[in-house]
């Protein structure tokens, strides 16, 4: 991983080595964070960060839903991110802004703690390993349940319930999968360990449902969009196990995974046992519009 060497830190940029925090942080203990990852492109217009509104707004969700307070307007943090990426010059990145509770109480209950908030940019590169968005990758069904509704908040990005994405994906890589797929508390399908997932069956696609304890996920919304203006069918509907094993295509999504084709479910073959049509036709659209290959027509990029 190359970090940048510029972290925002509670309003002002420091040097990447003196954005530190105590060991007594309620988060570090007790999971009280939440957070965003984003990405930004090399475009022929200056880096293009991707849906940085959207992510903005989700992380501004987050907080309400896990009662942390957010001590900046979404404006100044949008404008944080920005600040961010000008000063580490990458010209693509991820972005990952956390705000998390600090240093007061061993309380469960950490609302008397200060919170503190971060930007923070690294390239990435490919999340799911080199070649992954070309070849495709290989996943295995988890013993690891998605947490059942009333237990968890799956809606927002809260660092604490990344507990469970961390047992599916080593799980995954123990038995030498790339990733994982976690069903949820009624053994439907429900998402990898930090993507979406979608399934194209019969040509038509189909993706789980929120109550499948699944995220929001802003690249899945993308992708929805994207498949409508190519005239595919999208049906968002709960999905046995079993249709992962026959379906034609399987591809998950997300901003750190991208477009990325499975083509193998427990040593069963997703289709020809390569990236399928519909996945790379978008994967192509996605690409052409955030590397400034086709017209920015629904306003996604912000240019910093």
């Amino acid at each position: 991983m190359k970090t940048g060497s510029t972290i925002w830190m509670d309003g002002k940029l420091v040097p990447w080595v003196e954005a530190t925090t105590h060991v007594s942080a309620h988060a570090l203990h007790y999971g009280s964070s939440v957070f965003e990852g984003i990405r930004a492109y090399e475009h022929p217009k200056g880096t293009a960060i991707f849906r940085l509104a959207e992510h903005m707004k989700r992380l501004a969700s987050s907080c309400e839903l896990a009662n942390l307070e957010l001590p900046y307007a979404v404006a100044d943090l949008s404008g944080a991110v920005c600040e961010t990426v000008r000063a580490n010059a990458f010209p693509s990145c991820y972005i990952r802004p956390v705000v998390f509770r600090g240093s007061s109480t061993f309380s469960i209950d950490g609302r008397p703690c200060p919170t503190h908030v971060s930007v923070i940019v690294i390239d990435l590169g490919e999340y799911l390993g080199p070649g992954a968005l070309d070849r495709g990758v290989r996943v295995g069904v988890s013993s690891w349940r998605r947490l059942a509704p009333g237990t968890a908040l799956p809606a927002a990005k809260i660092g604490g319930q990344y507990v469970n994405s961390q047992f599916i994906a080593m799980e995954a890589h123990d038995r030498g999968f790339d990733e994982g797929i976690a069903l949820d508390a009624a053994g439907f399908v429900s998402e990898g360990s930090g993507e979406n997932l979608f399934l194209v069956h019969d040509g038509v696609m189909i993706t789980p449902p929120l109550v499948s304890s699944i995220l929001d996920g802003i690249t899945r919304r993308t992708v929805m969009t994207l498949a409508s203006e190519q005239g595919f069918d999208v049906e968002v509907a709960a999905v046995p196990r079993d249709m992962l094993y026959v379906a034609d295509e399987i591809f998950f999504t997300g901003t750190a995974a991208e477009i990325s084709p499975i083509v193998e479910v427990d040593g069963h073959q997703v289709g020809t046992g390569r990236p399928g049509p519909i996945t790379q036709s978008l994967s192509e659209a996605f690409f052409d519009i955030v590397k400034g290959q086709a017209a920015d027509r629904h306003g996604w990029l912000t240019h910093p």
